[in-house]
């Protein structure tokens, strides 16, 4: 039975990181990132397309949609980051006091993944909506700014590297 409780804590405690994780870019999605403010932000969130864009020489058009399409974004996704920003703060409280409320994390962590679900849903229409904007030659150069910024780097995390030996 003891076992049993540590490979459960295990298992919450991995889905909470990944949650927390995934939290993190979506908070990083809903909040104007500036320049230099993480590791998330050259590529992730609107950092991402914000430095990248700015690469792709838009017209006044352009960046006036992109704009909108950006604050039309936070403003109906603002009720989904507010629920998961209390959710986390909920999660943190199981933890209160010294104490783990196993049955508590493991109900919040359940009801987050449903609203992470919604976030990166949203992050990927936001995506969509800003590339809709750019013309062909203009995503052919984003590709190629998205492939130079992986090369260095070795891509995501988890692909290539040094594990792959293992």
């Amino acid at each position: 039975m003891k076992k049993l409780g540590k490979v459960k804590l295990l298992a919450i405690a991995s889905l909470s990181a990944v949650v927390l994780i995934v939290a993190s870019v979506a908070v990083a999605q809903s909040v104007k990132t500036h320049r230099g403010q993480g590791q998330r932000g050259a590529w992730m969130g609107r950092g991402s397309h914000g430095d990248a864009f700015a690469r792709l020489n838009l017209t006044d058009d352009q960046k006036a949609k992109m704009k909108q399409i950006r604050q039309s974004s936070m403003e109906s996704n603002k009720p989904l980051f507010e629920q998961l920003r209390a959710k986390r703060q909920e999660l943190r409280q199981a933890s209160e006091g010294g104490t783990f409320n196993e049955a508590l994390a493991t109900q919040k962590l359940t009801e987050m993944a449903g609203l992470q679900a919604k976030a990166m849903g949203a992050r990927f229409a936001l995506h969509q909506q800003m590339l809709a904007v750019l013309t062909t030659e203009q995503k052919a150069q984003l590709d190629q700014l998205k492939a130079q910024f992986k090369a260095p780097h070795g891509g995501r995390r988890g692909e290539g590297g040094p594990r792959d030996n293992e």
